[in-house]
């Protein structure tokens, strides 16, 4: 039994501290509230996330700052390629829903992870016809500006979004 002893000793002050600790953590996020750099960054996310679903361009430079870089495309953009972007989706989809499903923040970054749904006219490089597809959106911010965005898709519905590829041309020998 002595040999024992020490064993189960340990086990329960690690379970004891274990328990304890947990609880202090659950407390601690209970009760902490953001910090009003983390709500800013938020709020700036909602904002782009608004002009998107509306087209109104108009709040993007207050969130924005001027040396914003997006680098989600092919080639990185800037703040006023954002605000093309945002007139062309809103062209392209009148109907345009952005849900965000999950968002977490902190004073440097938004992560969110959105549904958008709408109908395509066909213009933009989708085809025409409903389309309903998720993505995380990371975001970097700097005084709760947005200074840097990148944006992850799953490859497969990115694929089907983007529509059948043309037919490859007769080559003649």
């Amino acid at each position: 039994m002595k040999k024992f002893f020490p064993l189960i000793a340990g086990i329960a002050l690690c379970t004891l501290s274990c328990n304890n600790h947990h609880s202090s953590a659950e407390t601690a996020s209970a009760t902490k509230e953001e910090s009003p750099a983390t709500k800013k960054n938020r709020e700036a996310f909602k904002t782009v996330t608004n002009a998107f679903e509306t087209g109104n361009i108009s709040m993007i430079d207050s969130v924005v700052a001027s040396d914003f870089v997006d680098h989600s495309g092919t080639h990185e953009t800037n703040r006023d390629s954002l605000k093309a972007m945002i007139t062309l989706w809103k062209a392209d989809t009148k109907d345009l829903k952005m849900e965000v499903i999950k968002e977490v923040a902190d004073d440097e970054y938004v992560f969110g992870w959105l549904r958008l749904t709408g109908t395509s006219s066909g213009k933009m490089d989708m085809p025409a016809g409903p389309f309903n597809m998720s993505a995380i959106e990371v975001t970097k911010f700097r005084d709760g500006k947005a200074i840097e965005h990148r944006t992850i898709m799953e490859p497969g519905k990115m694929m089907k979004m983007m529509g059948p590829k043309p037919p490859a041309e007769n080559k003649a020998k």
